[in-house]
Parts: C-alpha cells; sequence; structure tokens
C-alpha cells in the first residue's frame, strides 16, 4: 500500500481527501490510499512519520506550512524562497519540503489579470500569503502584506480606508475569514469603495461564493475561488510524489 495524506488542524472540511480517492479510482489504484493526519501540534510529527513507513508523500496546511520546515531535511528553491512547504516528498530515506501552492495560484491568477494591475493587497501573512506573495513579485505586481498586527512594510485594516484600496487592483484573501461553516465572516475593507477596476481573488473554496467574493461580485469586480489552485497544486503534488 503506498499511503499519502495531508497534516494540519481540524482538517476535517479539506479537498485533499475526497480529491485523491477520486483520483485512485479512476486510475484504477487499488494500492494508493490518501487519509488525514490532524494534529493539535507538530510534536507528533516525528511519531507520524516513524508509525508510517509505508508514506510515500503529504500535502501540509494550515497551520503549519512554516513550522513543519525543522522537520524536514531539505527544500527545493522555490519552497526555500518562498519560506513554506505545502507538500512532502520521500526520497531516499529524506523528507524533503515543496511548495506547489505558487504554481497553482500562479496558473489560475494569470488569466484574470489585465495590464492596469499593478499593485495587490495581500490579506494574512501565513505560509500561503508567502506564496501568494512570490507569484505576485514574479507577475511584475507590487504586493503589500495586510495583518490584524502589523510589522513594518505590512499593513493594518484599520488603515484601509476608501482612498487607500483604491491603489491596489488586486485583493488576495489568504485568511481562513469566511471558510465553512462560519460562511458569514470576511476580512474587514471598505467594501463600498470596490469596483470593476478591482479583481478578488480569495484562496477559500468552501463554501464556492465566500462574503469576500460576494461583495466583490455585487460590485462588479472580477472574482475567483481557490478550488483551481487546490486543484493545480494536488496535481502539481502527484507528480513530485511519483518521480
Amino acid at each position: 500500500m503506498r499511503r499519502f495524506g495531508l497534516v494540519g488542524r481540524n482538517i476535517g472540511y479539506s479537498f485533499s481527501r475526497g480529491y485523491f480517492a477520486r483520483k485512485f479510482e479512476a486510475m484504477g489504484l487499488t494500492d494508493c490510499q490518501y487519509e488525514n493526519f490532524d494534529l493539535q501540534d507538530l510534536s507528533g510529527f516525528a511519531a507520524l512519520l516513524a508509525n508510517t513507513p509505508d508514506l510515500c508523500g503529504l500535502n501540509v496546511t494550515i497551520p503549519y506550512k512554516q513550522e513543519v520546515i525543522p522537520f524536514l531535511d531539505a527544500l527545493d528553491p522555490v519552497a526555500e524562497a518562498i519560506g513554506a512547504v505545502n507538500t512532502i516528498r520521500f526520497k531516499d530515506g529524506q523528507a524533503i519540503g515543496h511548495n506547489t501552492d505558487a504554481a497553482g495560484f500562479r496558473e489560475s491568477l494569470k488569466p484574470l489579470l489585465r495590464p492596469e494591475d499593478r499593485k495587490a493587497l495581500v490579506l494574512g501573512t501565513g505560509g500561503a500569503s508567502r506564496a501568494v506573495s512570490y507569484v505576485l513579485a514574479e507577475l511584475g505586481l507590487e504586493a503589500t502584506l495586510v495583518s490584524r498586527n502589523p510589522e513594518t512594510g505590512q499593513l493594518g485594516y484599520a488603515e484601509l480606508d476608501a482612498r487607500a484600496l483604491e491603489s491596489f487592483q488586486v485583493l488576495v484573501n489568504c485568511t481562513p475569514l469566511g471558510t465553512h461553516p462560519a460562511t458569514d465572516r470576511c476580512p474587514p475593507l471598505p467594501y463600498d469603495a470596490l469596483g470593476p477596476s478591482h479583481l478578488l481573488y480569495d484562496l477559500i473554496y468552501n463554501p464556492p461564493l465566500t462574503t469576500f467574493l460576494r461583495h466583490g461580485q455585487q460590485a462588479g469586480c472580477r472574482f475567483k475561488n481557490g478550488l483551481e489552485m487546490l486543484e493545480i497544486q494536488a496535481e502539481r503534488a502527484w507528480d513530485l510524489w511519483n518521480t
């Protein structure tokens, strides 16, 4: 049996297990299994690896994309540059960290961009926001992180008034605000300032139309959820696990 899985906290909602179960069935891979490894903290991660010798690959999600790095033997160049890992490949006795979030975000975002999209707000400062910021820089957009507790070079939500929002064309939600079951939540922004010049991208995919995206829809914005990003990153992870 080839075992794969997802490491995170409170991950019963996750897309990954069902996605890979359907993939294995469609491919006739009866020797493959994907499961959730729901850890309240990473103190049990080493034991998980030791007790699962047939583990071939892992995905990593909130809140461990950065915390898992000290447990790994090596990082590929993209994961090292981003400083976050969402995929682990086991090869020659080593656990190697990769980041396929970047590829997923890049490929799903690019068709929506316009030449006038120059500046982006990245809502949240966790591991996913690192991959998003990395891709935005690659695509030539100036990205500014937004945090409840901003550090140097970041903005706080209280600073985002209508005038400030007019300066940014792309808004990316990397926070969990709006995820099922608390679907009425969203980042605290002056949504009345949104208009057709804005693009709203939400990494959340459950529900498909978050409150954040609904505000954008009502304002005539371009908008997209994170489902395609998740599908692309999952396929990239699968490719890594089979090389």
